[in-house]
């Protein structure tokens, strides 16, 4: 190996450490500030706070499949739920933090777009809001899905990743971890989160306490 080719590649982990730190430091923003959801009255966000911690024993889970090439991803569907969400690409706001779907669009979706697509290697994050002023948006319901159940991401390159879900977390804001709520939970696999507002709406703050992360794995393909 050559002394240029060491360097080449100390350099590319470098800036890879570094991209994934800034991921990281953006998405703890988020994570602490998407709960500024505005909101009328008080009450629960998605009523299962018990959520925490909740996983399914691997065992009885499917294997995950071969991660995809990279594609965009065009529309989210969480089956039980009734959700048939278009995704949309977001960036960070001006303050670095992940900027969500605007909130007259409650029933769309944002995918971080400078992290993975989903279904390619890595975690893709998707993110939406749990409600608005008048009316539950597009992830109300999130805390209720279980392990073991599907979803589905329809790409611009017109395949179906089918992930399988694994994982579903309510994390306070106090003390956000966002390594545990956004960093691959397997290296190499084509992984999914999924997030939005949990636990419940504290007036004297005008947010919510904690936010709910469902992480799923990718175990199949169709189209």
């Amino acid at each position: 190996m050559s002394d240029d080719h060491g360097r080449t590649t100390a350099t590319g982990r470098l800036v890879t450490g570094l991209t994934w730190a800034l991921l990281l430091s953006g998405l703890w923003l988020w994570g602490r500030g998407v709960t500024d959801v505005p909101r009328g009255t008080d009450g629960p966000a998605t009523g299962d706070v018990f959520a925490l911690g909740r996983a399914a024993d691997p065992a009885w889970l499917p294997r995950p499949a071969k991660p995809l090439a990279g594609a965009v991803p065009q529309r989210v569907d969480i089956p039980r739920l009734g959700v048939q969400a278009p995704v949309v690409a977001r960036g960070l706001d001006a303050r670095g933090a992940v900027d969500p779907p605007p909130y007259d669009q409650p029933g769309v979706v944002g995918w971080y777009g400078a992290g993975p697509e989903p279904g390619a290697a890595g975690a893709a994050v998707l993110v939406g809001h749990v409600d608005t002023e008048t009316r539950p948006a597009v992830f109300y319901q999130l805390s209720t899905v279980k392990p073991g159940e599907r979803i589905r991401v329809f790409r611009a390159d017109g395949k179906v990743a089918e992930f399988t879900v694994d994982d579903v977390r309510v994390l306070p804001r106090d003390g956000f971890d966002a390594r545990q709520a956004y960093g691959p939970r397997e290296p190499g696999r084509a992984e999914l989160r999924l997030i939005t507002c949990g636990g419940s709406f504290d007036r004297a703050s005008r947010s919510y306490t904690a936010n709910v992360v469902v992480s799923a794995y990718l175990t199949g393909t169709a189209g």
